[in-house]
C-alpha cells in the first residue's frame, strides 16, 4: 500500500483511459485523487473541496480545462493551487496559452510517467511546503 503525502490532486480527463492511468500512477506515488471527466464537473469539485493541486485537460465536455482554470485564478482562496495544463493541443500552443490563463505549468500529451511526477512534485514543493516531509 503507497504511503499517502497529504497531497490532494484533482484531475480533470475525459480520456477515460488516460484517466484511469493518471489515477493509478498518482495513487501509487502517495497522491489522495479526485476525478473529474469534464470541466464543470472538475470546476464544482474544486469549489467543494479545495484541492492542493489540480491537472488539468484543455479540450474536455462542457467546460475546456482552459475555462477552468481562468475561473480558479479569479478566486483568491485559490492563490495557494497549483495547477498544471496536460494537454495535446501542442507544445508550441500548450506553452504560450497555459500562464494567459493563470496555469503554473503544462505537460504535453504524450507524455512520461516520470516528467509528469517530476512536474507534481516541483508544483507540491511550490505551493504546498506545509504539507511536505520534512528531511
Amino acid at each position: 500500500m503507497p504511503k499517502d503525502n497529504g497531497i490532494h490532486v484533482l484531475v480533470a480527463e475525459d480520456d477515460l483511459e488516460i484517466a484511469g492511468l493518471l489515477r493509478k500512477t498518482l495513487t501509487a506515488a502517495g497522491y489522495r485523487i479526485a476525478l473529474s471527466y469534464d470541466g464543470e464537473e472538475a470546476l464544482r469539485s474544486a469549489l467543494g473541496h479545495k484541492p492542493d493541486l489540480v491537472v488539468l485537460d484543455v479540450m474536455m465536455p462542457q467546460m475546456n480545462g482552459w475555462e477552468v482554470c481562468k475561473t480558479l485564478r479569479a478566486r483568491r482562496d485559490f492563490d495557494d493551487v497549483g495547477i498544471l495544463m496536460l494537454t495535446a493541443i501542442g507544445p508550441n500552443l500548450n506553452e504560450m496559452t497555459a500562464p494567459l490563463y493563470g496555469a503554473d505549468d503544462h505537460l504535453d500529451k504524450p507524455f512520461l510517467i516520470e516528467e509528469l511526477l517530476d512536474r507534481l512534485e516541483g508544483l507540491a514543493k511550490r505551493f504546498r511546503k506545509d504539507k511536505l516531509p520534512t528531511t
